[in-house]
This record gives C-alpha cells, structure tokens and sequence, in this order.
C-alpha cells in the first residue's frame, strides 16, 4: 500500500468512484487509517453477497431499503431496513439477499486493505 494510501482522513462521497464488488452491489471507500474504514454501499434489489468472513468486525447502518442478512451458517436469519444497525464479529460468517433498492453505511475494524 502505497504511503497516501495508508491513510484518509477526510472524504466527500460525491468526490469518491463508486466500484462494482459484485453484480449489483456497489462501493464508496470513503475514510480510513489502519484502526478502523468506513464505506457506503448501494445495493440493487435482487443482489446478493455470498457467505464469507473477514478479520475485521463489520457494522452498519441502513439508510434506506431492506436486505436479509444470514448469520452464521443459516442458522440466524434478519431483516434490516432504514433505521438498523448491526455488527459481525471478526470472522462471523455472514452473508445477504438484497430484498429492495438499498443504501447502507458500514464500519470495519480494523480497516479492509482491499478496500483501498
């Protein structure tokens, strides 16, 4: 990683390039350091993202919208829509089935290197 990219401390989401992760689920890196990165996604209805972990814990918010979130390996099952917030734990399995047009903030601690 290169040195400015070790570190962004302040971002204005129109000024950020929104990147294509998988079909239909798009992301804005907008600030991080190594503690902790904070992204915005925007989610199209009928997207979903596979079960998979990560070492950094993962919160959110929902801003508008609706998704399913699988927890574990299909053992626990939510919605989340406008005005939820959650939390994985390092290494939880997660993964969700995107139920309507979503926006959502998210936190990683520590920050996604991937996410750069």
């Amino acid at each position: 990683m290169t040195e400015e990219k070790k570190r962004i401390e302040r971002m204005d989401m129109k000024n950020v390039e929104a990147r294509e992760v998988l079909p239909g689920i798009c992301r804005k890196t907008l600030s991080w350091n190594k503690e902790a990165m904070t992204c915005h996604f925007l989610l199209s209805k009928g997207a979903s993202i596979p079960l998979h972990h990560h070492p950094a814990v993962q919160s959110g918010y929902v801003l508008r919208g609706r998704v399913r979130f699988q927890r574990g390996d299909g053992n626990e099952v939510f919605i989340a829509e406008a005005g939820t917030s959650y939390v994985f734990d390092s290494e939880e399995k997660h993964a969700v089935d995107v139920l309507e047009e979503t926006e959502i903030i998210e936190f990683f601690t520590p920050m996604r290197p991937e996410y750069c």
